[in-house]
């Protein structure tokens, strides 16, 4: 399994989110206090870190980048380690993705002098459809009715 983004454990643990981030943390925190299930080599089951260790590290000083990295570690290991922790951890995984945490912010720039058609700014935006009109023709005198005299 990749490491879970160090950026979203170090967001989770500041408190992004809101209540949702503060339950996906909580959520982690309880996945990660469930003991080893199984372990296909049990001489690297004590080598293994259940994460715990690191969790509460992190849980102290959030904006430490080598606190967040150890945890982020810790949980790749173990899951390497522990299918069932492996299983718990992409659905937790998954869950978490969906929380609003800051990262990956857009700044959107129109420029380069008048725009022809609609313009869309945002972020992660996925099957949308424009059933817009073509802009007018760029011709002097087009899409203007004949003066009448």
């Amino acid at each position: 399994m990749d490491p879970v983004s160090v950026g979203l454990l170090a967001a989770l643990a500041g408190g992004a989110g809101g209540e949702v981030g503060r339950q996906t943390w909580a959520g982690l925190s309880a996945l990660v206090r469930r003991p080893f299930r199984r372990v296909e080599d049990t001489a690297l089951a004590p080598a293994v870190s259940s994460g715990e260790v690191e969790l509460a590290a992190l849980g102290q000083a959030p904006a430490d980048p080598a606190r967040t990295q150890a945890l982020s570690t810790a949980l790749a290991v173990r899951a390497e380690a522990d299918p069932d922790f492996h299983a718990g951890l992409l659905q937790w995984h998954e869950r978490a993705k969906l929380v609003r945490t800051g990262d990956g912010e857009v700044t959107n720039t129109i420029s380069g002098g008048t725009q022809n058609g609609p313009v869309l700014q945002g972020r992660d935006f996925s099957g949308l459809t424009f059933t817009t009109p073509p802009p007018p023709s760029a011709t002097p005198g087009s899409g203007t009715p004949p003066a009448q005299g």
